[in-house]
């Protein structure tokens, strides 16, 4: 039976919720699994996809990463930058998988395992990404207007929690933005994504400040880069025509030394609610690879 944990901690002085799936039953594989989740989502929505890895033996870990779900929020004068996630999971890494690693990183949460990656490409032994390839690449004319809608929103931002008018609301919400997620499993999300108020009633679980323009405008060139710097065997995952891809998205696979593509065809975006029984299956299989024997590393013969 999956164990699952929630606890504390703060890698770069930020506390940060982190959510652990183990088996006890299971016969370990050694392999220590990170799973990033996207935005507006929360490490706890990844039980569906955890608690099947977990099964097949693997230490599973699933952040809250910072500004969402439980984790704490940046304080005034604070914003939410790629390097900030990254540099958390790094410490997140060095102190929660002091052996054998692989990641899984969907949506926003692949960039975050790319660029991650990239910078330790000896560390990771394999990678999963789920429509993660990062956003549509914007050039530097967009600066100016980026910067000037940041100053704009960040002026009149109200960081009180958005709030909901009950649980059914946001499952109504969420239903609207996730048409093709089962409303069964919709309402079973939402508990995950909401929290209850110190002074009574119901709001999302993240910081509004995530919801403005960030100033900074996505540099496909400078994401090439750490593509390249991947080694390792990388899965990249498609949920099929009603998912998301980067117009560029050949391009930014062809930078990867050794991928491998898996489309699962009706599951769109949101596989990991959508799809979870067979998107498990699919990266069973590919850590599968990783663990036989229990003795494959980054240095390792098989991982090379």
């Amino acid at each position: 039976m999956v164990r699952r944990t929630s606890e504390s901690w703060k890698p770069n002085g930020l506390e940060l919720c982190v959510h652990r799936f183990r088996d006890d039953a299971a016969r370990p594989s050694g392999l220590t699994l990170l799973l990033l989740h996207g935005f507006l989502d929360a490490g706890s929505t990844w039980d569906l996809v955890a608690e099947p890895l977990a099964r097949a033996g693997h230490d599973v870990i699933a952040p809250d990463l910072r500004g969402f779900g439980r984790s704490g929020r940046v304080g005034a004068g604070g914003y939410y930058y790629f390097p900030d996630y990254v540099a958390d999971v790094a410490a997140l890494v060095d102190a929660l998988a002091p052996a054998r690693l692989g990641v899984v990183g969907h949506s926003m949460g692949g960039a975050v395992a790319v660029y991650y990656a990239g910078a330790s490409p000896g560390r990771v032994e394999r990678l999963a990404l789920l429509e993660g390839l990062g956003p549509p690449a914007r050039g530097p004319d967009v600066a100016v207007a980026r910067m000037e809608t940041w100053l704009r929103e960040m002026k009149g931002l109200d960081r009180a929690p958005r709030r909901l008018a009950s649980m059914q609301d946001a499952i109504a919400r969420l239903a609207a933005h996730h048409p093709r997620v089962p409303l069964d499993v919709l309402a079973t999300r939402a508990p995950l994504l909401t929290r209850e108020e110190p002074g009574g009633g119901l709001a999302w679980a993240y910081d509004p400040m995530h919801r403005t323009t960030s100033p900074l405008w996505f540099q496909a060139e400078g994401f090439a880069a750490f593509l390249e710097r991947i080694a390792c065997p990388t899965l990249v995952v498609s949920g099929g025509p009603t998912g998301w891809r980067p117009p560029d998205e050949a391009a930014r696979v062809a930078k990867l030394a050794r991928a491998e593509h898996v489309e699962l065809p009706d599951a769109g975006h949101m596989m990991h609610w959508s799809a979870a029984a067979e998107l498990s299956e699919r990266l069973g299989e590919f850590f599968a690879r990783g663990s036989a024997g229990g003795a494959a590393g980054p240095g390792s013969e098989e991982a090379r």
